[in-house]
């Protein structure tokens, strides 16, 4: 649950309260808990200290420091501020047992449960879209599966055994179970610098634009250094499947050039493959297609940083499963 404040205010409007929302809890201040219960802050201080004291609940799960602002004389001042869970809040106002506590522990309490069963209806709406998604793609395989079985010919069961092998890394993807590793380990060729400019150059003709692979800084040597990284002499991308899925992810995100980044990681990513004898598989037929590698590219483009891991996963799955 994001970071929220709601405002309380009591009855007869003589006590107004911002309450800090934040992990599906409330919380407020010893200052804010004074007002509240029309106590000073010395009594709230003296509770608090009582219940902690009494093990009735464990000071690190109750008590968290946000920033706030705070006047002082003339001047406003940002300072960390302890904060006190809705637990602490109602042990506190039963030991005081006002009225104005009675009425706050109501008002929170029914407000806490809004938000959490408002987090549980957005939950169960997206588990059963997945599960609507899972059924969808084990129907798919099913649907194959049959087809396969009455193909007439040699030809039609080769045509769906291919949409088969989609649908199965669809499945995968959906059960989070895509390849972690790659499957070829050989001694790899890494292109210099000037092969891979080389190689941008011959594509200027194709592609009409005054800024086409004009570079923005240096993070290209970047892009293409970081697969060569070894950890006390172990590669850190052993096999040449995840050094070519991290080349077209990091030249892709790094957004060297002005134009045609993600032209340019397509076209480095092919390369690399070609070099080190691994873009066609042993019938002699390329291991990605056009389509594909378009749609890969974009996928990288449009993700976030902290899918990294899964978007890599999915090209180097896509590279191992059209080996043969």
């Amino acid at each position: 649950m994001e970071n929220k404040v709601e405002i309380y205010q009591n009855a007869d409007s003589q006590t107004e309260i911002k309450v800090q929302f934040e992990q599906d809890t409330v919380w407020l201040t010893q200052l804010q808990m004074s007002e509240l219960f029309d106590k000073d802050v010395r009594t709230i201080n003296e509770h608090i200290k009582n219940i902690y004291k009494t093990d009735e609940l464990i000071q690190e799960a109750t008590i968290r420091n946000f920033r706030i602002v705070q006047t002082e004389g003339e001047r406003s001042v940002n300072r960390s501020v302890s904060h006190y869970n809705l637990d602490m809040i109602i042990s506190v106002g039963y030991r005081i047992n006002s009225k104005r506590g009675v009425k706050f522990r109501q008002w929170a309490t029914a407000l806490l449960k809004d938000y959490l069963v408002q987090g549980y209806a957005i939950n169960e709406k997206r588990l059963h879209q997945k599960q609507q998604e899972v059924e969808f793609l084990k129907t798919g395989l099913r649907i194959v599966s049959r087809a396969i079985e009455y193909a007439a010919n040699e030809q039609e069961q080769e045509v769906f055994l291919q949409f088969a092998k989609g649908l199965a890394l669809l499945d995968d993807y959906d059960h989070e179970a895509l390849d972690h590793k790659g499957v070829t380990r050989k001694e790899t060729i890494y292109p210099g610098f000037e092969d891979y400019m080389q190689l941008i150059g011959l594509m200027y003709s194709d592609f009409e634009s005054g800024v086409f692979a004009k570079p923005k800084d240096e993070s290209f040597h970047s892009s293409i250094n970081q697969i060569k990284q070894s950890f006390g002499g172990t590669d850190l991308y052993p096999t040449i499947e995840e050094k070519a899925a991290n080349l077209l992810y990091f030249i892709t995100k790094n957004h060297s050039f002005v134009d045609g980044n993600k032209r340019i990681a397509a076209a480095c990513f092919l390369y690399f493959l070609q070099q080190n004898k691994a873009l066609q598989n042993s019938k002699g037929d390329p291991i990605i297609t056009n389509e594909t590698l378009a749609t890969l590219t974009l996928y990288i483009a449009n993700s976030r940083t902290e899918e990294s891991a899964v978007v890599k996963r999915l090209i180097i799955s896509v590279l191992n499963r059209n080996k043969s």
